[in-house]
């Protein structure tokens, strides 16, 4: 190359480096101006996307209009398109403006109604179950509280269902029950930002220490559609086990073993899917200290759970195949079954895609043990997990990504963001559709 095109070439990246801070300027502001999109005219209420609730963002009607679907989806396309400059432009956002987009993103969030999901009023309908009524919810369904007043916002499907959560996510819940249906919403709310919060800090601080971007880091996590606008929106607790998923792995970084095992062993009691990181941890440090960590764990939750909840507190087992039967019209393998002009997934493919994932975590198990990246193939799993699930929602393909944002194989966030990105157009789908 001679001088003048090398002269040139130069006078090109300065002229796109000048340009970069401000239209990533631009991308936070679609980001903030869909999110305030959906939850304005969320707050009126009377829509498919708003989950029946309690008036929580009365004060906040009169601004936008009744959400329906058309407005919902052309905001998550602004939100995801913006979502996608930011995160390429993420080398020309300071740390101060990153966290400010992320703290404003929550805070819209936050003092809007619950969004798509009735999730969270089955979490409060199983704490009000024990607090308030004296009932097992490991035994029982919201439908054994039809007088109480939080029977009428929890889901169709789930009324007569017993919970599948784990025993110290249970206990967690149980004094929120004790506020009223309101207060008890707020506070799952309140919940939900802590975690996030906090799982965003971690990830952070675990990108620094893997000499990464943290402010890309952040921005891929924090600022994901998926993330703020269907698991944030829905307070999930799944932020709670993305939480302790990322102290597990701090402190595995900090050399803290067995409070890293137990860690995993506290996350796998609030939502079963953590546990997938625990033996590449210990095949990738075997360190005694992290087997009895798990093991002392372990003992601990069962003991406090049967103590609690009987036999079948402890017997979450049950739980999980019974929820593993259950087939969404957005998993991968309903829409594979449609390609090949099958109507839907049929018990044969459901052992097909069991023996898929065992065969998936078996290598990634054997690739630990050579010395591949614990954390990667942690992420792995946790994909694979979400992609041979044919109960699939938004926030089962968001498990990986914390780790997929700190792994050193770097396909891990490409498969990662390249199926959310698959998962978003499956949403948007209808917005496509030709008009009848």
């Amino acid at each position: 190359m001679n001088v003048a095109a090398q002269s040139e070439l130069r006078l090109a990246r300065t002229r796109s480096a000048q340009w970069a801070p401000a239209l990533a300027a631009v991308c936070a502001l679609v980001l903030l101006a869909a999110t305030a999109e959906i939850v304005l005219d969320g707050s009126l209420g009377h829509s498919v996307l708003i989950p029946k609730s309690p008036q929580i963002a009365g004060w906040l009607q009169g601004i936008g209009e009744r959400l329906g679907y058309r407005i919902f989806l052309i905001a998550v396309l602004a939100f995801s398109t913006g979502y996608a400059g930011l995160t390429l432009l993420a080398r020309s956002v300071s740390k101060r403006w990153a966290i400010a987009l992320i703290v404003a993103l929550h805070a819209i969030v936050f003092v809007g109604p619950i969004l798509l999901s009735t999730d969270v009023f089955s979490y409060i309908a199983y704490a009000r179950m024990g607090v308030e009524h004296g009932l097992n919810p490991y035994t029982h369904g919201p439908i054994s509280i039809t007088h109480d007043p939080i029977y009428h916002y929890v889901g169709q499907d789930w009324k007569k269902v017993d919970t599948a959560y784990g025993p110290l996510y249970t206990l967690i819940s149980y004094p929120f029950g004790l506020f009223g249906v309101t207060g008890a919403l707020w506070g799952m709310k309140a919940l939900a930002m802590l975690a996030s919060a906090g799982t965003l800090a971690l990830t952070w601080r675990c990108a620094r220490l893997r000499q990464m971007d943290p402010v890309k880091a952040l921005l891929l996590v924090g600022a994901n559609p998926l993330y703020v606008i269907y698991t944030l929106g829905g307070a999930h607790n799944d932020l709670l086990m993305m939480l302790l998923m990322m102290v597990a792995v701090a402190l595995t970084f900090a050399g803290r073993d067995a409070s890293a095992a137990a860690t995993v062993v506290a996350g796998a009691l609030v939502k079963a899917t953590v546990a997938a990181l625990l033996p590449f941890m210990i095949l990738a440090r075997r360190s005694r200290a992290q087997i009895l960590g798990a093991v002392g764990a372990l003992a601990l939750g069962a003991a406090i759970a049967y103590a609690v909840f009987g036999l079948d507190g402890v017997n979450i087992v049950a739980a999980l195949n019974r929820d593993a039967a259950f087939v969404s019209s957005d998993s991968f393998a309903t829409e594979i079954a449609h390609l090949f002009g099958k109507p839907g997934v049929f018990p044969i493919d459901h052992d097909l895609l069991k023996a898929m994932l065992v065969l998936i975590v078996a290598h990634l198990l054997w690739r630990t043990w050579r010395g591949y990246d614990w954390v990667a193939a942690s992420g792995w799993a946790l994909l694979a997990i979400s992609v041979t699930s044919t109960w699939l929602l938004a926030w089962y393909i968001l498990w990986p990504l914390p780790l997929a944002v700190i792994s050193r194989d770097r396909r891990l966030l490409v498969a990662t963001l390249a199926l959310q990105g698959l998962f978003v157009f499956h949403q948007l789908t209808p917005l496509f559709a030709p008009v009848s």
